[in-house]
């Protein structure tokens, strides 16, 4: 029993020098953490915004497919329904979303400094369908003719009052101007109440292919679609090929000429950067399929996009996905991302406490038996000065008293030899300071 108590008491000795010296350490660890903490960027939201236009177009569509990739990251995008890229555009700016749909050349960074390029998406030519009677190879033959251009604050308004401007004609009252989206445009259309609908949309939507396919309509082949192109940098001259969209009905029935912006996805300063990496890889996922327009060209892409790029969507060009969102779900990508912060400062004092601790607990060990040398110096120090056999008598009880003492010492075992050697010197001097007052009884 007694002797499972002296080794209770040897653990609980040591365990309190490995609290006091450790604990230390720890503390010292937890302060630098908790002051590195206050750099780390703020944990990435969990939702997102983003605008895009009515739920008959495009954007809206693709919206729903982000949609369903971001709850997989647990991260909810909200879906802001508007009447088109101009709305979006003001939407961004004022912070009210943090993403948006935007057509190709609707703002500039010297109007917009604070919003910055993702990506372009796809190309979404400006068809323009006529009735079936017209003969229409440029804007001036639609002089005198009632044409829907889209609604206030659309994308297709956009870039058609740019290319009326271009024929001086956006002001003159020449042509009668209808603010109808495409699907109103193309019912007054097939109705013959209107000469001609601009639509901006990508190839293959129900509405396009509708239009095509009606004979009481027809495309324009647009004869002078590089020259816009060399006038605004933001669209792309193609060629739709002859039968491309339907080889058995031969439609269309010739090469046709477009011009076409290209869809991009535009970002505010509000965009966490986490959700940008994430952002770039679900647009990497939706748009990656190549479309009869794009042959040869890869989307998502940094080019036609009329703003600076964001940071992190041109490290993705670059690099592709972050390193850690490879391998790791999205929230603990960004937990480790956001704490990288702190390494810097756990490694410069790990890495020195590694060499400080051992010794340290060495030397506290160690100090529990070499205090006592102190005592057994001075002992010997005052038998050799005291005469007679009192003095003698004396420095052996204080060897005795130390002796009794140095037993309730409890040291790990590795540095019981220690222990044993303070006992063993202990002994020593009495031996000696006993054979002393035999020598010399009369001292």
């Amino acid at each position: 029993m007694k002797k499972n108590h002296t080794k209770l008491l040897r653990i609980k000795s040591t365990l309190k020098e490995l609290v006091k010296i450790y604990g230390l350490a720890f503390f010292i660890a937890c302060l630098i953490i908790v002051g590195a903490y206050q750099f780390v960027a703020p944990a990435p939201p969990k939702t997102l915004t983003i605008a895009t236009a009515g739920a008959d177009g495009a954007y809206f569509a693709f919206a729903q497919q982000y949609r369903k990739l971001f709850a997989r990251q647990n991260i909810d995008l909200q879906i802001i329904e508007t009447s088109g890229s101009v709305e979006n555009l003001k939407l961004l700016a004022e912070k009210k979303v943090e993403v948006a749909f935007l057509q190709g050349g609707i703002g500039t960074e010297q109007e917009y400094p604070g919003l910055r390029g993702l990506a372009s998406l796809y190309l979404e030519p400006l068809w323009i369908f006529v009735k079936k009677d017209l003969e229409v190879g440029n804007m001036h033959d639609l002089v005198g003719k009632r044409v829907a251009i889209g609604p206030e604050g659309s994308g297709t308004r956009h870039v058609v009052m740019q290319m009326l401007h271009d024929n001086n004609l956006s002001g003159s009252g020449k042509l009668t101007i209808l603010p109808l989206s495409g699907k109103e445009g193309a019912k007054e259309l097939l109705a013959h109440n209107i000469d001609a609908l601009f639509v901006v949309t990508r190839a293959g939507t129900p509405l396009l292919r509708e239009l095509l396919l009606d004979p009481r309509v027809q495309l324009v082949n647009l004869v002078r679609a590089e020259a816009y192109t060399r006038l605004h940098t933001y669209l792309s001259h193609i060629v739709l090929p002859e039968g491309v969209l339907d080889m058995e009905r031969n439609i269309p029935a010739r090469d046709i000429h477009l011009v076409a912006p290209a869809a991009t996805l535009v970002a505010n300063d509000v965009l966490h950067p986490a959700l940008t990496d994430l952002l770039m890889q679900v647009t990497a996922a939706v748009h990656k399929d190549t479309t009869i327009l794009t042959a040869g060209q890869e989307f998502p892409s940094p080019e036609k996009v009329d703003l600076p790029l964001n940071k992190e969507a041109e490290r993705f060009y670059r690099n592709g996905p972050p390193f850690l969102q490879r391998y790791l779900p999205f929230w603990a990508a960004s937990l480790v991302d956001r704490l990288k912060v702190m390494l810097l400062p756990l490694v410069a004092l790990i890495l020195p406490l590694t060499k400080v601790l051992p010794p340290t607990y060495r030397w506290r060990m160690r100090s529990r038996i070499y205090r006592w040398y102190d005592e057994l110096h001075e002992l010997d120090r005052q038998a050799r000065e005291t005469a007679g056999k009192s003095g003698i008598a004396s420095a052996i009880a204080g060897l005795d008293a130390i002796e009794n003492d140095v037993r309730q010492v409890a040291v790990p075992l590795s540095y019981s030899d220690e222990l044993y050697n303070l006992r063993l010197h202990i002994e020593m001097l009495r031996n000696q300071l006993s054979r002393q007052a035999e020598i010399d009884p009369g001292a």
